[in-house]
């Protein structure tokens, strides 16, 4: 391989917020920190000499999208995913969160209704209610350490039997998550063609979230939500970052695509004036999508690697299960067997086990019982981070 992924860097006193908050958020900075989605893998190197290239000339003015990146992500959606789209749709954002916020704002109106799939990523909670809107939960189904969605609920959710709008205002929008966070569902084209024939008949936009979209297992394929059809590329606003794939997520920048222009008009009024991203996010985009393939092939292969470790180990420990993921580097771990509560839990892992991953209950309530844990460090940390929480649960 050409990239060496076992090596451990020292990232302590770099404002580097995996390492240098976990006195903030857990109490403790001698963790092994297995939570936020930050990869401890250095980035590729046409990223780096990019951006150094770029900081060398001497002006660092206002700044834009070049034509090339356009085209970058133009032939890298149909290349990729076989989504041939016009430059025209591209919009950039300071991530993909902050394009959530523009989507909603721009969709819905305080008090109406927007639909997520809990467990799911916690920032979608607040993106919704910072927006004065309701979340509305369409939980998901967990059927043999299979999570699958509930059609009939969101059916249910979307009408009354009298035919009427539920309880809640009009129900706007749906933050559909694919590849899912925290689950690792990489949801098939027979999934998302329901989910989008539901949308259609019932006037909700649907705002896709694929910011992990090139990291699967296991030969999964993922499909773009906007790929099934015209009618649904038309009713949709889809986003996709290089952020998580590339590990550059401190560069802050996506790109949303909007085929329609009406809601891409409206999306880019409600970005208010607010910041684009800077000079070097563009560059490093730019260089991530067009020359960081082999990077990122021995990334995966790296990732699987850890996945099959951390399935060995915990094939060993009583009363936990893994969920298996099809996709990202974040692995939803199955603690109810241990009949703790959430804080008797943490502590176990925190204190006990010295390593920091996230309670499954900021996810949404199913989460209860449940931890996320970011496998995207060399492999001898995660080895001794297993062997810590295998002798935590053994003395138990």
């Amino acid at each position: 391989m050409k990239y060496d992924f076992d090596k451990i860097y020292d990232r302590k006193n770099t404002g580097c917020l995996k390492w240098d908050e976990m006195k903030h958020i857990f109490g403790k900075d001698d963790l092994i920190p297995l939570w936020i989605a930050d990869m401890d893998f250095p980035i590729a190197e046409p990223i780096k000499e990019a951006i150094k290239n770029r900081a060398d000339h001497p002006f660092y003015g206002y700044t834009q999208a070049k034509e090339s990146l356009l085209e970058a992500i133009c032939n890298r959606l149909e290349n990729k995913f076989n989504w041939k789209i016009d430059p025209e749709w591209i919009v950039f954002t300071p991530g993909v969160i902050p394009a959530l916020n523009y989507a909603i704002r721009s969709i819905a109106y305080p008090g109406d209704g927007i639909i997520l799939q809990e467990p799911c990523y916690h920032p979608f909670f607040p993106t919704i209610k910072n927006s004065g809107c309701q979340v509305v939960n369409n939980q998901l189904k967990l059927i043999n350490c299979h999570y699958e969605i509930d059609f009939d609920g969101l059916k249910s959710l979307l009408k009354s039997e009298s035919g009427r709008i539920s309880h809640y205002k009009p129900i706007k929008s749906m933050i559909f998550c694919n590849p899912h966070n925290p689950v690792g569902r990489v949801w098939t084209k027979e999934e998302i063609t329901k989910v989008g024939e539901i949308a259609l008949e019932n006037d909700l936009k649907i705002i896709s979230d694929e910011i992990h979209s090139e990291i699967l297992f296991n030969n999964n394929k993922h499909t773009s939500f906007a790929t099934i059809s015209p009618e649904f590329e038309q009713n949709s606003i889809v986003c996709i970052s290089p952020s998580k794939t590339f590990n550059i997520p401190g560069l802050n920048i996506s790109s949303i695509i909007i085929p329609n222009d009406k809601l891409r008009k409206e999306f880019i009024s409600a970005q208010l004036g607010l910041p684009s991203p800077n000079l070097f996010a563009y560059t490093a985009f730019e260089a991530a999508f067009r020359y960081c393939d082999d990077w990122l092939e021995e990334v995966l292969e790296y990732l699987h690697g850890n996945l099959n470790l951390l399935i060995d180990y915990v094939d060993k420990f009583e009363n936990v299960a893994l969920i298996k993921p099809e996709g990202t580097y974040l692995i939803w771990l199955d603690f109810r067997g241990l009949n703790m509560d959430g804080a008797t839990l943490n502590s176990l892992l925190k204190d006990n086990a010295g390593v920091a991953l996230e309670e499954g209950s900021i996810f949404g309530e199913s989460g209860n019982g449940f931890m996320r844990m970011n496998i995207a460090i060399p492999r001898p940390l995660l080895k001794i981070a297993l062997e810590k929480i295998d002798f935590a649960l053994k003395s138990l």
